[in-house]
């Protein structure tokens, strides 16, 4: 162990060089780091909601539109699959959490089932030969299914609407059944987070019905009528078919851009959705279409010729944020229901000033206590593990920059305990090796023996912790992860410090001492 190569001794340099420069940007405000060129680090620590401030928001997702969106589409799947199959119905529609018609030819119940069983998925389908009655529920463990997965969905689909906003490590959790907490560090005014999370962002491409005079003539079934995107088309409605050509499920990418000097948005769909719309277009030339965001039309162009490539431009009256917020949403993907703010509320950052201090003096104060025991205890050797402990606290800094952690109080409090825990493998090599010395070896044979025989003792104590912490990363949130984040890290880096600096450091000493049989400084 006191044996150390050419290129150990470069590694270590190595890491504790690149620690300095990854941890040196939270020495400097962020416009001084935004100006430093491309290639150095700029990095910083991220602070949490409680040190910071920022918004927290409750939202609560509209389950009962949901249902209802879903008893709608099995309206519409009913009525195209019985004109298909030629069965001949009547009082066709939704009411409760039911889908309800009458068939005018009882005999065809059992056709009919046949032919509406493989698009109801788990719901209950019963039809009764004897009066033609035919319903379609949503029992209770369709709903709580379809609760649970759209609930999931909205969390990951607020999670990619706001790290698109280029915040850090928002903290989403769900709460109860139906609602899910919001809390983003470092957002003061929470309008614009409201404005991008309340809009659901259902994107669909639908053919204009030109038989239909909106307000006029009425709307027959199988249409609906929309209004225009305010400024779109200079206001008014429009009938459209309920048909779906192609949904904004199938986008890939959408980007803002301009497109004879107005702001437009660039979208690109994937090679399902490239080659539905290619077909859609293709078939109806000449024919307008509806772009619909939310249940409003953007715009209706007309289709001068089919659209083959899978892209396309949505034009309006957008302004250049407007444009950016579109392009943002629809690359997240589309609520599956829509949000309802239920609680706001603005964190200041006065409480996360009182705690950064306080997890600053206590940082200080630990560290200096830990300082004067090592010295203390160890002489010259603890004054090794002291200067290990300084770099192990800048790889710490290094490592949050670098893999843009956000630091939140719990993660100040390990912080904290890894100072305290840094030296343990210090103490235990260093008693080892004083052991070792009072049986009569001498120096290089101590302090061979002294990390050898420590070693297995320092993995074993320190992988039980790492375990710990990894399973509070895994199992925990919040404040719970960001406290097992920097808990790990700090396992790691004391190890590094520990076993390599530091031994580094009496490894150097020994091989420039004059006297071999000095004894040890411990």
């Amino acid at each position: 162990m006191v044996q150390y190569s050419r290129w150990q001794v470069l590694v270590v340099l190595g890491v504790i060089v690149f620690g300095l420069l990854f941890a040196a940007p939270n020495l400097f405000s962020r416009a001084t780091t935004e100006a430093l060129p491309s290639w150095l680090p700029s990095d910083q620590v991220n602070l949490g909601l409680d040190l910071q401030g920022g918004s927290s928001l409750l939202l609560e997702v509209e389950m009962e539109a949901v249902f209802q969106e879903q008893l709608d589409n099995l309206v519409d799947t009913v009525r195209s699959e019985l004109r298909r199959e030629r069965i001949g119905y009547t009082g066709l529609r939704a009411e409760g959490d039911l889908v309800s018609f009458l068939l005018r030819d009882p005999t065809q119940a059992e056709p009919a089932r046949e032919a509406l069983a493989q698009f109801v998925g788990e719901a209950r389908l019963s039809t009764d030969g004897d009066t033609g009655e035919g319903e379609i529920e949503l029992t209770q463990q369709v709903k709580d299914e379809r609760r649970i997965n759209v609930l999931q969905q909205s969390i990951e689909i607020v999670r990619r609407r706001i790290d698109e906003m280029g915040t850090r490590e928002p903290a989403i959790q769900r709460q109860g059944d139906e609602r899910i907490l919001v809390q983003v560090p470092g957002v003061e005014n929470p309008e614009r987070l409201i404005d991008i999370l309340g809009q659901t962002a259902k994107l669909t491409f639908q053919l204009v019905n030109e038989e239909v005079r909106p307000g006029i003539d009425p709307v027959p079934p199988g249409s609906e009528l929309l209004p225009f995107e305010d400024g779109a088309a200079g206001g008014g409605d429009i009938v459209v078919r309920k048909r779906i050509m192609v949904s904004g499920e199938n986008l890939t990418d959408a980007q803002p851009t301009f497109q004879d000097g107005q702001p437009v948005v660039n979208f690109r769909f994937d090679s399902t959705g490239a080659q539905r719309f290619g077909q859609a277009t293709q078939e109806n030339v000449g024919r307008p279409f509806a772009i619909v965001l939310d249940n409003k039309v953007i715009s209706a162009p007309v289709i001068r010729e089919p659209i083959l490539g899978g892209s396309g431009v949505i034009s309006g009256s957008f302004s250049v944020q407007e444009a950016q917020d579109l392009a943002l949403l629809l690359r997240a993907g589309a609520l599956p229901a829509p949000l309802t703010v239920i609680e706001q509320r603005s964190v200041g950052p006065g409480l996360g000033a009182d705690s950064i201090r306080a997890g600053e003096l206590a940082a200080v104060l630990g560290l200096i206590l830990v300082m004067v025991f090592m010295g203390a205890s160890y002489g010259l050797f603890g004054l090794f593990a002291n200067v290990a402990l300084a770099f192990n606290l800048v790889l710490i800094a290094a490592a949050l920059s670098g893999l843009g952690a956000t630091l939140t109080l719990p993660g100040i409090a390990g912080i904290v305990l890894t100072i305290g825990m840094a030296v343990d493998a210090n103490v235990l090599i260093f008693e080892r090796i004083r052991e070792e010395a009072r049986l009569g070896r001498g120096p290089v044979s101590a302090i061979d023996a002294g990390y050898k025989r420590a070693l297995t003792t320092i993995i074993d104590s320190n992988l039980t912790t790492l375990i710990a912490a990894l399973l509070l990363f895994q199992f925990g949130s919040g404040p719970i992860k960001g406290f097992a984040v920097t808990l790990a890290i700090g396992i790691l880096t004391s190890m590094f410090t520990a076993i390599m600096v530091t031994r580094l450091f009496v490894v150097t000493w020994l091989r420039r001492r004059k006297t071999a049989a000095r004894a040890l400084p411990i």
